[in-house]
């Protein structure tokens, strides 16, 4: 099995207790950079890969399938740990990585442990208060919204849908005894809790 760890901006003291337990307990643990590699090292002695900083598609691809290789072998026989800065599902090494073992080892499980990303660590240190929306963008094209407190998910969808989302997600209270996660359209509740979220995504081409 394979965990994708969150280990927050950089800060030791930052780590998640879960992400502490999982470092300690992982048979081998796989960091992409030296300062991931120092938050590891008083938990694990952690691996580090190389991935190269080039736009050179056929090296980065060479790169990648090799690293996959070299998690998957571990990762299909007992606990592995990837090691990360930020949160392993926003805008992180993780998430190319678990695309090619999936792609080429889709018998090897993979889950993660978020950790603090960089938008909540900026929101502290530049002492700002984020309570109306805002946008995320590297630049890229925006197929993703993700709509907090969705206490009307079929009505928020139906408005989605209009402006040309297509998939959606409706998750509530997460990381709680009564998590729910709704995937299923035709599930989909006219009234939802006051800590949920809809992720609506746009079909990518």
């Amino acid at each position: 099995m394979l965990i994708g760890v969150g280990l927050g901006p950089g800060d030791p003291g930052l780590l998640t207790l879960q992400a502490v337990d999982i470092l300690q307990r992982a048979n081998k643990v796989f960091v992409p950079g030296r300062l991931a590699q120092e938050l590891v090292e008083p938990y694990s002695q952690p691996y580090m890969l190389e991935f190269p900083m080039t736009k050179d598609q056929a090296v980065l691809q060479s790169h990648w399938e090799k690293n996959a290789d070299m998690v998957a072998g571990p990762a299909r026989d007992g606990l592995v740990a990837f090691g990360l800065i930020g949160d392993p599902n926003f805008f992180s090494t993780f998430t190319h990585l678990r695309r090619i073992i999936q792609q080429r080892h889709p018998d090897i499980s993979i889950s993660t442990i978020p950790g603090i990303s960089s938008i909540t660590a900026f929101a502290s240190r530049a002492d700002i208060m984020m309570d109306t929306s805002f946008e995320v963008s590297d630049g890229s094209p925006l197929t993703d919204r993700i709509i907090l407190k969705a206490r009307r998910p079929r009505e928020i969808i139906n408005s989605l849908r209009q402006k040309g989302f297509e998939d959606f997600i409706l998750a509530q209270r997460l990381f709680s005894d009564t998590e729910e996660i709704i995937k299923d359209q035709e599930k989909m509740p006219d009234k939802g809790d006051y800590f949920s979220l809809i992720l609506a995504r746009k079909r990518r081409e």
